[in-house]
Order: structure tokens, then C-alpha cells, then sequence
């Protein structure tokens, strides 16, 4: 069946979004993914990352076409202010996939999205960043997420929120860590 043969919901396919789940379900080995992202650096504090292959469903796969993003920092923290922060990329990262998993929440359990919109802040002491305070952590002190939901049921959308935060990977990763490992040819 195609998507014109069954409307989506919210704009998710919900068949497909039920048949991905079910062949998950039939042959968990599909279920591991790697995605990647390759940067290099440009001048001063730019750099530009390109997203395009990874890995999924026991295949190597590529995104319809490279997406490339420029990062710097502001001139007030000596960059030139060619693309956003490092650290704001992690708050678009946050609210997209958020919100990504609450469009197909929403459209699995059949409730009506008619606007979603979120703003994300999060809060960075200068002083631990730039290892002037070593009591400072050089994060983020906080980050704050503000959702507004709109649909035919309140509750539901609550609900579909609350579920989209237990499963969304940015989050976790941002609440509960994961380890990293660094890799370096200075050849």
C-alpha cells in the first residue's frame, strides 16, 4: 500500500512507521544503526560538517544527498560567526528529536497534532569553558525545553510528550552520558 492509498497522520506514515517496528520486532539485528558525521576544519573557530552515509537495517546506507553545516563561534568569543555554536547545534539536536518523536508517537496512538513548536536554552558559564574556574563545569549549567502542543486532546498530547522524552536518544544521551573515545593521528 502506498501513502496515497492511506493518508498519513501528523505527516508519519503510520504504516510504514508499524511495518518498521514489526520487522524490528521479527529481526532485532536491524536494529543497529551508526551514523556519522565527518568535519574539517576551515579557519580560526569554523569548521563544517558533512552528514551523509551510515549504517542501518545490516546495510551501508547514504541520506538522499550530503547535507553539509558551517559551526563557529560568535564574535565575542573570537570566531567570525560563520554558523552557530557547537553547543547550539546539541540544543537544535534536542528539540528535533523531541519533537521528531512526538509526530510519530502522536500519529502510532492516533492523536491529532495541529502545531508543536519548542524552545530550548541552556545555560554556559564562560568561566569553566575557558578553565578559569575549575569549579565551573564547562557545559551547559542547565538546559530548559518549553513545548507548545496543540491538537483536539490536552491530556493525550501530554501523554505522547511524556513518551517521546523516554525515548528520545538525544536525551538520553544528554541526561545519562555515553562514553566517547578519541582517536588521534598527529602523524
Amino acid at each position: 500500500m502506498t501513502i496515497t492509498d492511506q493518508p498519513a497522520r501528523n505527516g508519519v506514515d503510520v504504516e510504514t512507521l508499524f511495518a518498521t517496528l514489526d520487522a524490528v520486532k521479527a529481526n532485532p539485528q536491524i536494529a543497529a544503526f551508526q551514523f556519522r558525521a565527518d568535519n574539517q576544519w576551515i579557519s580560526g573557530t569554523n569548521s563544517r560538517t558533512t552528514i551523509h552515509s551510515f549504517y542501518g537495517a545490516m546495510q551501508e546506507l547514504t541520506h538522499v544527498e550530503p547535507r553539509s553545516y558551517d559551526a563557529d563561534h560568535p564574535a565575542v568569543l573570537t570566531g567570525q560567526d560563520r554558523g552557530s555554536t557547537p553547543v547550539e547545534f546539541l540544543l537544535h539536536a534536542l528539540a528535533a528529536c523531541l519533537t521528531a518523536g512526538l509526530a510519530n508517537i502522536a500519529a502510532a496512538r492516533g492523536v491529532r497534532l495541529t502545531e508543536v513548536s519548542s524552545t530550548v536554552e541552556g545555560d554556559i558559564d564562560l568561566l569553566g569553558l575557558l578553565g578559569l574556574d575549575p569549579s565551573v563545569r564547562n557545559g551547559f549549567q542547565g538546559i530548559r525545553v518549553s513545548f507548545r502542543l496543540r491538537g483536539d486532546d490536552p491530556e493525550a498530547l501530554r501523554r505522547v510528550l511524556d513518551q517521546s522524552m523516554a525515548r528520545s536518544a538525544v536525551l538520553d544521551v544528554i541526561t545519562n552520558g555515553v562514553p566517547v573515545s578519541i582517536e588521534v593521528d598527529a602523524g
